[in-house]
Parts: structure tokens; C-alpha cells; sequence
């Protein structure tokens, strides 16, 4: 109770002060990725970071499923928080839940995150393109549109588009289990290097989770000097500046962003992982919540 009421005061502190109030949600730890390129892109935010543990992962869950857990996220979040903006920092729960949370939530905006095929498309020397993703964004037809839709606007060398599922590297990297992301990194990065044809060359990779980039210095070993490995943190964190950040640096000066973790599972790992990945955000509640 005593932290609640804290949250409680602290919020009211921060309204008064004029900060930008954005949700951001995710599975698990692994938006902590793009909420660490949002507080360079706007710094000056209350950010409220929703940690889905307990059902974590997603990646192998229903669409049903992940869409009845982003519809319950958002709508405590939109209850409890005078939310300015959505950040679904979640690959799988946007390609499953983001088109109903838009027709639920018009008014608010909301953004989601999808596979940096576009950009790897764009870069490309090789037409040769990598994608390391849960099986649950995979599947999906958001996936599928957006793939066929890079490959009909190509410029350039035709595109090939390896797909490597990697089921249990999203929960290592939530475990922070060192030794299995490793291993996992090398199965997977092996598994698709298998899959490139003849005489062709992989020059790019995208990591189409948002826990992925917690485990870049082991893939980009893996993969060798000669790929570009891609994760879309940056661009999102530029489309959430765009819809926010004008009317937000006209409303404040000097101050600094702060985050408010929840987490339907662990409270501890989330804050850790914060603290590990995010030194500087300042932290002012961590709570544990049941929806």
C-alpha cells in the first residue's frame, strides 16, 4: 500500500510538472530495447514500462492469446495512466493485437513494432537478407504482408528473405541465462546460414524481436564483419518523437524522464534488467500488478 500511495504522489508530481506520460509494454524485459532508444529520441517523458512475465513469452502463444493479453495491458494502462502515447514494444503483439488496440483506443496513438525488413531492404549490397524472430511473428499475417510488400517495391538486387525461428531465445535473454543465449545464438545463426543458397552472400540481419538486441555482441561475432545486423528500436523510437515530442519540448525545460516499471510477474528481475541496460533512467516506483 505504502508504494502504491507513493506511485500515486509521484504521478501527481510529474502531471504537475507538464512530462509526457507514454506506456510502453512488452512480454517481457525486452522493450526495455526500444524504451532505451525512446529516452534519447525524447528524453524528457514519464515513461510507464509494463512487463507481461508472467505470461511471457509470447512468441509461443496463440494470436488469440497474445491479443487478449495486449487488450488487458492496454486497458489498465489507458485506466490507471494519463497515457500521451502507446509504444507496443512487442513484435508478436503487434503483429496480432495493434490493429484491434487502434480500433479500441482511436484517440490514442500507437505505436507498434515490426521487423526492420524495409531498412535491411534499403541497405542491402546482396539482395541476401536474414530474419531471426519468434515463430509467433513468423506466422502471422502482418509478417506476411509486410515481407510481400518489401519484396514488390525492391530496388536494386532481388530479395531473398531467410526466416529462422528461435524459439527459447527470447526467454534466455529474459533469464539473463548467458550460457543458453549462446548456445541458442549459435543454433539459430547456424541454422540460417544453412539456408542460403549457392554462391549467394548474407549481408544483412534483422532481429525481429525486441529482446534480440540484448544479444547483438553474440550474434554480430557469430554472423562475421561482413553483416549489418538491424534491429528497429531507432526508427520507433522516431515515429513515438514524431507524434509527441513538438508539443512536448514547447511544454518543458530542464528536465529529465523517469520510469515507472510494473511487472505481472517478477518485480526484481524487471528492475535488474532496467537498472543493467538503462543506468540512467531514474527509476521512481516498481510495482507488481495482477490483470
Amino acid at each position: 500500500m505504502a508504494e502504491a500511495h507513493r506511485q500515486r504522489r509521484v504521478q501527481g508530481h510529474w502531471r504537475h510538472q507538464r512530462l509526457k506520460t507514454i506506456g510502453v509494454f512488452d512480454s517481457g524485459v525486452g522493450g526495455l530495447s526500444v524504451l532505451r532508444a525512446l529516452q534519447c529520441e525524447v528524453p524528457h517523458t514519464h515513461w510507464v514500462y509494463l512487463s507481461d512475465s508472467a505470461f511471457a513469452p509470447y512468441g509461443g502463444r496463440s494470436g488469440q492469446e497474445v491479443i487478449e493479453r495486449s487488450q488487458r495491458i492496454t486497458a489498465w494502462l489507458t485506466r490507471e495512466h494519463p497515457l500521451d502515447a502507446l509504444v507496443v514494444a512487442c513484435n508478436t503483439a503487434t503483429a496480432h493485437a495493434i490493429d484491434s488496440l487502434r480500433d479500441m483506443y482511436p484517440a490514442l496513438p500507437i505505436v507498434g513494432v515490426e521487423p526492420a525488413l524495409k531498412t535491411a531492404a534499403q541497405a542491402t549490397r546482396t539482395g541476401c537478407i536474414g530474419v531471426l524472430a519468434t515463430s509467433g511473428t513468423l506466422k502471422s499475417g502482418r509478417f506476411a504482408t509486410l515481407r510481400s510488400s518489401v519484396e514488390a517495391t525492391a530496388v536494386g538486387p532481388g530479395l531473398a528473405f531467410l526466416c529462422q525461428p528461435c524459439p527459447g531465445l527470447a526467454d534466455a535473454i529474459e533469464q539473463d541465462d548467458k550460457e543458453a543465449i549462446e548456445e541458442l545464438c549459435k543454433c539459430f545463426v547456424t541454422a540460417l546460414m544453412n539456408q542460403i543458397p549457392a554462391h549467394a552472400r548474407m549481408d544483412s540481419l534483422v532481429l525481429g524481436c525486441t529482446h534480440y538486441p540484448f544479444a547483438m555482441e553474440t550474434l554480430k561475432q557469430l554472423c562475421g564483419p561482413g553483416v549489418n545486423v538491424i534491429d528497429n528500436a531507432t526508427p520507433i523510437a522516431r515515429r513515438t518523437a514524431g507524434l509527441v515530442g513538438a508539443a512536448h519540448k514547447a511544454n518543458v525545460t530542464a528536465q529529465v524522464g523517469c520510469v515507472s516499471l510494473f511487472a505481472t510477474g517478477s518485480v526484481a528481475a524487471l528492475k535488474e534488467a532496467c537498472e543493467r541496460w538503462l543506468p540512467n533512467l531514474h527509476q521512481i516506483a516498481a510495482c507488481q500488478i495482477h490483470i
